[in-house]
């Protein structure tokens, strides 16, 4: 049977299970056993049971449900309430005002956490409710933080980064430090989109607060301290090299425990709250990733990536085209994996005609690591989309139907890096 009916088959079945309300995580799991057990020589049922425990007995994911904690305890004291009466003065003048809050939470946790679905799970606890308690529109406060969720793939530190690095044999130091300018121009891109949707729907967005002169500004910084001292210890941590993303996360959850005692909002019901809050959420994390490992063995027993990315490499394109195909096959490939998956599946096979075409590999790891980006919220299988499902409880398709304008924003951040390619390439190139 040619790849083509395999890969029909196995999308008719990811939607008909999906369609039938079966969880998310057990439907990629089902999906995986069916490609198994017909089309590979593979026992599915042994694969399952050893992939399945190794992503849940994973060390690295351990940071995950730290971090998820640590935004329920600011989500249910008070922590995150001072982030916004610290934030709002400042962003008040700003068409969109307290929409930019998803952006910029975004953009400061992503260089904490190194992971988009800790980043988009942990602001959108913060975020979610004081958006909508202030009366901002569900689908532009949802679509921006599925956007700006991303920025965890970009900023460094960045697990998928050091996946590629080691793939690729490139620095990856290098590579943390080309991020940092895509990282800052995304984010500069979504809130400029922000603005202008603000301009073109003013009668949707509240009304500020009250005008304040810049000493009231000033006083009223003081509630953002306790948010900026706990982010500074938890990145200080991870950059001096005190502590790793894992106990960086550690340090978080008991900072936050800290400052919330201190504040006089920390309760045993909130903390009992809290705790359940992010075992819960976690959970459901752990089962889509459980369910997508298993997806990901199956696809690679099966070939699926191996054959796509064969076919891609023998059309024999110009360096543009290259770029442009690689994009469109790692977004289909996105549909079905995840994006550590998705590197790792395909370099060995990538690479080789990348380096034929004259690109530059620090540049191309930017370039993959903001296609995986857009993968994260392109459906079936777009993790960010899974989480704010999973938060919000609203459908996969409106999600994603909301989070698009992002996804095009994305593209042209794509289009930008190839046309000047010196935004990857000359921060590292003065190391």
């Amino acid at each position: 049977m040619n790849d083509v009916v395999i890969t029909t088959l196995l999308i008719v079945t990811l939607f008909a299970l999906l369609g039938s309300s079966v969880w998310i995580g057990l439907t990629l799991s089902g999906v995986a056993w069916i490609g198994m057990q017909l089309f590979s020589s593979r026992p599915a049922g042994d694969a399952m049971a050893i992939t399945v425990w190794g992503s849940a007995s994973s060390w690295t994911l351990t940071a995950l449900p730290l971090f998820v904690w640590m935004g329920e305890i600011l989500f249910r004291t008070k922590l995150s309430e001072s982030m916004f009466k610290g934030l709002a003065p400042w962003v008040d003048k700003l068409p969109g005002r307290l929409l930019h809050t998803n952006v910029i939470g975004c953009t400061i946790f992503a260089a904490v956490s190194g992971s988009s679905a800790a980043t988009c799970a942990t602001i959108g606890k913060m975020t979610l409710p004081e958006l909508g308690k202030r009366g901002y529109p569900e689908s532009i406060t949802i679509g921006s933080l599925a956007g700006a969720g991303t920025l965890g793939l970009l900023i460094p530190p960045s697990i998928i980064m050091i996946v590629y690095g080691v793939t690729a044999d490139v620095s990856i130091a290098r590579l943390f430090v080309a991020g940092i300018f895509p990282g800052i121009l995304l984010a500069s891109l979504f809130s400029a989109y922000l603005a202008v949707w603000a301009l073109m729907n003013k009668d949707k967005i509240p009304l500020p607060d009250g005008n304040m002169t810049f000493v009231q500004r000033v006083h009223e910084s003081r509630h953002l301290i306790p948010v900026v001292l706990l982010i500074g210890c938890v990145l200080g941590s991870i950059y001096t090299g005190i502590a790793t993303a894992t106990e960086a996360a550690a340090l978080g959850v008991v900072g936050s425990l800290v400052l919330s005692l201190f504040q006089g909002s920390l309760s045993w019901a909130a903390f009992r709250d809290s705790l359940l809050g992010a075992t819960r959420l976690y959970c459901m994390i752990a089962l889509i990733l459980a369910g997508a490992a298993f997806l990901t063995l199956a696809m690679g027993y099966i070939g699926l990536p191996r054959h796509l990315a064969e076919f891609v490499t023998g059309l024999g394109l110009s360096p543009f085209m290259l770029i442009v195909a690689l994009a469109v096959f790692y977004i289909i490939l996105g549909c079905f994996l995840d994006g550590i998956s998705m590197v790792v599946l395909t370099m060995g096979v990538i690479l080789p005609t990348v380096q034929a075409a004259g690109l530059d590999l620090i540049w191309f790891g930017i370039f993959i690591v903001i296609v995986v980006e857009m993968a994260q919220i392109t459906p079936p299988v777009g993790f960010n989309l899974f989480v704010l499902q999973g938060m919000t409880g609203k459908e996969i398709t409106w999600i994603a139907k909301v989070t698009m304008p992002f996804f095009l924003l994305m593209c042209l951040m794509v289009l930008l890096l190839w046309f000047f390619p010196q935004i990857a390439t000359w921060l590292p190139g003065k190391m």
